[in-house]
C-alpha cells in the first residue's frame, strides 16, 4: 500500500499515549517465561511483540519470527537455555542475512549446542537446549547490545554467577543498563565494571507487576512533527523521569532543534522554541535507533549534521545508511555515509511527490513522515510500520488539525 501524506495545511496538536516499549516490554516477555511471578502491564502492541509472545507460548519445534530482530537474539539465548527442547529458528530472507555469529559462539563457549542449517553465522539455527557448563565468556562488545541482553536475560536462572568480558567500545550502553535495571526489579544481584558484566543466581523472584512505559523511539517521530509544525504543541503520556531507554536523550537533542519538552505528571508536553544549531554533530552509538529521525528533521530544517556511532544500522531490518542516502537524495538532499556515519549537506529545497521505498523498516516510514508537513509525499508499503507500531498512523492523525 502506498500511503499519500500531505500535511501542508495541517498544525499539530492534542494529547497522545503512546504505544509502550518494545525493548522493554521484550525484556520482560522473557523473564515472565523463567519467572511467572513477574508480569507486565501496557505491554508493546508492536508486531515484534507479538511475535515473541506467540513463540514462547508454541509448542512447535520451528519457530519462524519473520522479521523480528530482537526475538531471534532473545530466543535463541533463551532456546538454547532450555534442557531436552529442540527448536529450528528461522525468519525472513532478511533475517537470515542478519548476522548472528558473535551470540551464537557466545552460547556455544557456554556448552550450548546450536547448529547453523544454512549459510554459517546466520539463521536458520537449530538448537538443542541443554545445560550449560562454563559461566565465564567473552563478547565482542562493538556489536549488537542484543547479543550481550540475550545472556543477561537468561542468566539469573543458572546455578552459577554468569561472567562476561566485553571486548572493545561497548556499543548502545544504554539499552544493556535497560536490562540490568530490569534484572535488579525482580531481585537479581548484578555488577557493571569496566568491561565485565556479572549476573548472579536468582533464588527468589519478587513478586512484581512491572507497568511498561511508552517508547521513546516511537516519540521520536512526534518530536520530529513539532519540530517541523509551524506553531505545533502535544502532550504525550506515560513517560517517566529517569527513564531506562537511552533514547530518552531525544529530549536533549529536539532542544537543539526547536523543541521545548517539559516534563510533568509522567507526561511530556512539548512545544515550538528557537532552533539553536546550524550544524548538529552527534555520536549515536548509544541511540542509533533514533538517527533516522533526525536525519530527516534537519533536512526538513535546512540544517546539516554529522552523526557518527552508526555501525549497527547495516545490520538492521535494512541497511539504513544506504537506505536514507538513496531517498533522501530522491528529496534534493546531498548525503554522504560510511560504515559508520552520515553527514548530510544544508539544504535549500525540498522535492515534492516523491514516494519514500521502506525497504521492508518500519522506521523507514515512520521518521519520512513528518516531512509531509513541508511537502505532500508518498510512503510505499505504509503498513510496515507494525513491526513497532502498530496504531502509528491512526496517532498520527489525531495530532493533525
Amino acid at each position: 500500500m502506498v500511503k499519500l501524506l500531505d500535511y501542508t495545511k495541517k498544525t499539530v496538536s492534542g494529547k497522545l499515549t503512546v504505544v509502550g516499549s518494545k525493548s522493554l516490554s521484550n525484556r520482560l516477555l522473557i523473564l515472565n517465561q523463567l519467572f511467572p511471578e513477574v508480569t507486565l502491564e501496557n505491554a508493546s502492541n508492536a508486531a515484534d511483540t507479538k511475535v515473541l509472545i506467540e513463540a514462547l507460548a508454541s509448542n512447535e519445534e520451528t519457530i519462524d519470527i519473520g522479521h523480528a530482530g530482537t526475538a531471534m537474539r532473545f530466543l535463541t539465548a533463551f532456546f538454547a537455555s532450555k534442557e531436552g527442547k529442540t527448536k529450528i529458528l528461522t525468519g525472513s530472507s532478511r533475517m537470515k542475512e542478519r548476522p548472528i555469529g558473535v551470540l551464537v559462539d557466545a552460547l556455544r563457549d557456554m556448552g550450548a549446542a546450536i547448529a547453523y542449517l544454512e549459510k554459517e553465522g546466520y539463521p536458520p539455527l537449530q538448537i538443542k537446549g541443554k545445560q550449560f557448563n562454563n559461566y565465564s565468556i567473552a563478547l565482542d562488545g562493538s556489536v549488537s547490545s542484543q547479543y550481550i541482553s540475550a545472556l543477561l536475560l537468561i542468566a539469573p536462572q543458572f546455578s552459577k554467577p554468569l561472567i562476561i568480558h566485553l571486548q572493545g567500545e561497548i556499543t548502545s550502553v544504554p539499552y544493556i543498563e535497560m536490562t540490568l535495571s530490569l534484572l535488579h526489579e525482580i531481585g537479581v544481584k548484578t555488577s557493571f565494571e569496566k568491561q565485565t558484566i556479572t549476573v548472579y543466581p536468582l533464588i527468589k523472584p519478587l513478586q512484581k507487576t512491572i507497568t511498561v512505559e511508552s517508547d521513546w523511539s516511537a516519540v521520536s517521530y512526534f518530536y520530529s512533527l513539532v519540530a517541523l509544525s509551524k506553531k505545533g504543541t502535544l502532550v504525550l503520556d506515560a513517560f517517566y523521569k529517569n527513564s531506562l531507554q537511552g533514547d530518552s536523550v531525544l529530549v536533549d537533542i529536539y532542544k537543539q532543534l526547536g523543541v521545548k519538552t517539559v516534563q510533568k505528571d509522567n507526561c511530556l508536553h512539548l512545544s515550538k522554541s528557537p532552533i539553536l544549531t546550524k550544524h548538529l554533530v552527534l555520536d549515536l552509538k548509544d541511540a542509533p535507533d533514533i538517527a533516522q529521525t533526525i536525519v530527516v528533521t534537519c533536512f526538513a530544517l535546512g540544517i546539516s549534521c554529522d552523526l557518527t556511532g552508526l555501525h549497527t544500522l547495516k545490520i538492521k531490518e535494512t541497511d539504513r545508511l544506504q537506505a536514507l542516502k538513496t531517498e533522501l537524495t530522491k528529496l534534493g538532499a546531498t548525503v554522504s555515509i560510511s560504515a559508520t556515519s552520515l553527514q548530510l549537506a544544508t539544504s535549500t529545497a525540498i522535492n515534492a511527490g516523491i514516494t519514500i521505498a521502506t525497504y521492508q523498516d518500519h522506521r523507514m516510514a515512520m521518521a519520512f513522515a513528518p516531512l509531509a508537513l513541508r511537502v505532500p509525499i508518498h510512503i510505499a508499503a505504509a503498513t510496515v510500520v507494525k513491526k513497532s507500531y502498530s496504531d502509528f498512523w491512526n496517532d498520527l492523525d489525531s495530532v493533525l488539525v
